[in-house]
């Protein structure tokens, strides 16, 4: 496939993901948070599965290989969406979105922290922008800078949890193909979350029951389309372009998560939140290093091509 063709790919998923900060808020407006997570990943898990037998790409993993599904799936999948699901019922789907924003900036932070990776001044003011924007919108009540959104923070907790997980994934990627891995972690996370609900919600069973068709549709598209079908169209884009260009990509998701949050759920935008949205998007181009690649990139290639013209 063409790069313009995986581009295209990544604006799809980006939308995806937007969107599903929207879905989110519907679900966990009719169902209970935990449970309904659990079974979301499950059917999430299942659809991976599907595909992954399609390509001819399931198979048994070895003993080390077990414990990097193990550990990522804790943070990736039980701790990112146990808090991510509560966080939903108690903010609002344009804030849930900004915050989820700051993903390739934390991810970088995490990388120079367990990876060793290079900590740069384009990399140092990314952070300080991006977390003031995280202040901006977290630092908020009813529009004003007066309160912590507890809802807000514990999104944010999700988004931490995820972005250490990328570590895991990463060290386990010389043996393990990410989507395989995805896969795994899915079913094993569910597994987890849905024990977990039977103590914390223990009516969270009889709160699937009953739930108009819209809601089930809706539940159906989380799951299928942005959790299983996006993640497996994004590790795909990262080996076909790389982690720098398709990171940078992962800024459209904010955007899409504020138009749909007016559009589909009338919410309303405040200063705090589009102040906070402009540095987050600032923090992440230059804090996750995306954009600094980008024009490393550009840069060689422009000098390849110069010396492809010199006479031989």
């Amino acid at each position: 496939m063409k790069k313009w063709g995986i581009y295209g790919l990544l604006i799809f998923v980006m939308l995806a993901w937007g969107m599903n900060t929207i879905m989110m808020k519907v679900l966990v407006a009719n169902f209970m948070p935990l449970t309904m997570t659990a079974f979301r990943i499950l059917l999430a898990a299942v659809t991976v599965f599907i595909i992954l037998f399609a390509l001819g790409k399931v198979r048994r993993l070895t003993k080390k290989e077990w414990k990097y599904v193990a550990a990522a799936s804790l943070f990736n999948v039980v701790a990112h969406h146990y808090f991510l699901s509560l966080g939903f019922t108690g903010t609002s789907a344009s804030s849930a979105g900004l915050v989820l924003g700051t993903g390739p900036l934390l991810t970088a932070i995490m990388a120079m922290i367990f990876l060793g990776a290079r900590a740069t001044w384009f990399k140092t003011i990314g952070i300080i922008l991006g977390f003031t924007g995280v202040a901006f919108i977290m630092l908020k009540s009813s529009g004003d800078m007066s309160g912590f959104s507890l809802g807000d923070v514990q999104v944010f907790l999700a988004i931490v949890a995820q972005a250490f997980s990328y570590i895991l994934i990463k060290k386990a990627a010389d043996t393990l193909d990410p989507r395989l891995m995805t896969g795994y972690m899915l079913l094993l996370g569910s597994g987890v979350l849905f024990v977990i609900s039977l103590i914390a919600e223990p009516d969270g069973l009889s709160s699937m029951v009953g739930a108009t068709a819209d809601v089930w549709v809706v539940f159906v598209l989380s799951a299928i389309v942005s959790t299983a079908i996006g993640h497996l169209i994004y590790n795909y884009a990262v080996g076909k372009v790389g982690a720098a260009e398709s990171a940078i990509f992962m800024n459209f998701t904010p955007f899409f998560a504020l138009v749909g949050s007016v559009v589909l759920l009338g919410e309303t935008i405040t200063m705090a939140q589009i102040g906070g949205f402009l540095l987050i998007i600032m923090g992440v181009l230059l804090g996750s290093g995306g954009l600094e690649d980008w024009l490393r990139q550009r840069r060689q290639q422009q000098i390849e091509a110069q010396m492809a013209k010199r006479p031989g």
